[in-house]
């Protein structure tokens, strides 16, 4: 496990079982008045935006609508180019289904049809003997993404497709109170209780539990972000980009003066919206966003090879630099080979830039990409749903989501063959890991973010 403490230094952890005080000068009051006049309801005044360089479309033949709908047919895109063959469209959707007198008539698997939606293959895991596999290995998960995603199924009144409900992510959803650590130099504090099985007589349920340590606010270090925004024609839909826009001034509210932020875009191309601009022009920033309107196809490649090119150019050793992808995940151009993406981000991982993918909608969404580039992106996944979702993330959780405190953080337990005779790992299906990759740091595993904390249950057999 490699962490990153509030003196950013690095070192390994071996796990078993067992804004700023900032003083407030007239002027900044004074920018902060102007700020809440021209902004209304989270949507920054059009007028100002438009003197500020960032018109919105009023218009489809305005001079700025070139690069909203092309994202890029104004400018150079900066990336390069990645090989990769162009992906068929998704096949048409099916018919939506009936639902009558509050009762979802579901098919004869149990399930609805769920559009062109494509999910993760992942069988539960074992039941494994302790007499022949004594120690199990994974990788943690903070991920929430299944949690909203599944929440949004049953609103719908609709059953989620079986890959779409990851356990260990409904788990981690919540806060269960654990006490926190009080040294920074140990940055988890380990909770471990055993219960019997609620729903299997004579097996019991292991309780683990990980608390990481909170950075004080004067301990946090300045954020450098990449904002890149999906702005393709899947996006064109209320619960997508508007949505996007909606929960990235979420974000933009929570910005230090210290802290920077840049914007991509990607649709048919990709392309730069936004130079680095720093916490006290948050005007900007939001017109920057709001100006966006979706169409086209998806060069998600291309976005994303810009986005970590211009983080890379703005990258400072002692801040924490992010790229802050939302999508629905439907890349359509260029993305026939997901494994030479993956391959790409995992490479850029080096480079000490995290990457986090935020979902949107519905119909289309590609749970599988979301998932691949998070898990070889050093990063973590979610799924905004409503506006409120947005908030948990981004102003209640907001240094959980954005300040990582332990890079690569593996879990490992042995069990004793005279108390345990068998044990099966509930949910991180996707997580598993051979014994072996426990100390070794070229096998990458899960981020753990300030105050954050991660939960892990296993059901067990006793002798």
């Amino acid at each position: 496990m490699r962490r990153r403490p509030p003196v950013r230094t690095r070192s390994i952890i071996a796990m078993s079982l067992l804004l700023s005080a900032t003083a407030i000068t007239a002027a900044r009051v004074s920018a902060a008045d102007r700020d809440a006049r021209d902004v209304v309801d989270g949507l920054p005044n059009a007028d100002v935006c438009a003197k500020l360089g960032f018109p919105r479309d009023r218009a489809e033949d305005d001079a700025y609508a070139p690069r909203r709908k092309a994202a890029g047919g104004t400018f150079r895109s900066a990336a390069p180019t990645l090989s990769m063959e162009a992906a068929p469209p998704p096949s048409p959707a099916p018919a939506a289904p009936i639902i009558a007198g509050g009762v979802v008539a579901a098919d004869q698997a149990g399930e609805l049809p769920y559009d062109t939606e494509r999910y993760p293959d992942a069988t539960s895991n074992p039941i494994r003997q302790v007499g022949e596999e004594p120690v199990s290995t994974f990788s943690i998960d903070v991920d929430t993404a299944s949690y909203a995603n599944v929440r949004r199924f049953l609103k719908d009144g609709r059953l989620p497709p079986r890959d779409a409900v990851r356990v260990e992510e409904l788990i981690n959803y919540f806060d269960y109170g654990y006490a926190p650590p009080t040294d920074p130099d140990t940055p988890f504090a380990i909770h471990t209780t055993v219960v019997p099985s609620p729903w299997a007589e004579g097996k019991e349920i292991i309780h683990i539990g990980l608390q990481g340590y909170d950075l004080a606010s004067d301990d946090r270090p300045p954020l450098n972000l990449v904002f890149l925004m999906d702005v393709s024609g899947s996006m064109n839909d209320p619960d997508k980009l508007p949505l996007v826009q909606k929960a990235l001034n979420v974000l933009i509210d929570e910005l230090r003066p210290e802290d920077h932020v840049s914007i991509a875009v990607y649709a048919g191309a990709a392309g730069a919206v936004l130079e680095p601009t720093d916490g006290t022009r948050k005007l900007k920033i939001r017109c920057a966003v709001d100006a966006m309107r979706a169409g086209g196809s998806t060069a998600g490649g291309e976005g994303l090879a810009l986005a970590y090119r211009m983080a890379e150019q703005s990258y400072q050793k002692d801040s924490v630099t992010r790229v802050i992808l939302m999508t629905d995940g439907d890349f359509n151009v260029g993305i026939a080979d997901p494994e030479k993406l993956e391959d790409f981000v995992a490479e850029k991982r080096k480079t000490g830039v995290y990457l986090s993918v935020y979902g949107f909608g519905r119909g289309n969404y590609n749970d599988v990409m979301m998932q691949t580039l998070s898990q070889a992106g050093n990063g973590t996944a979610a799924y905004i749903d409503t506006l409120q979702e947005a908030k948990k993330l981004f102003r209640d959780d907001f240094s959980g989501s954005l300040f990582p405190i332990a890079d690569d953080v593996k879990i490992q337990v042995e069990f004793n063959p005279d108390r345990v005779a068998e044990y099966r790992l509930i949910g991180s299906e996707t997580r598993m890991l051979n014994r072996e990759d426990f100390n070794n740091d070229q096998v990458d595993a899960g981020e753990v973010g300030a105050g954050a904390s991660v939960t892990a249950l296993y059901e067990i057999t006793p002798v």
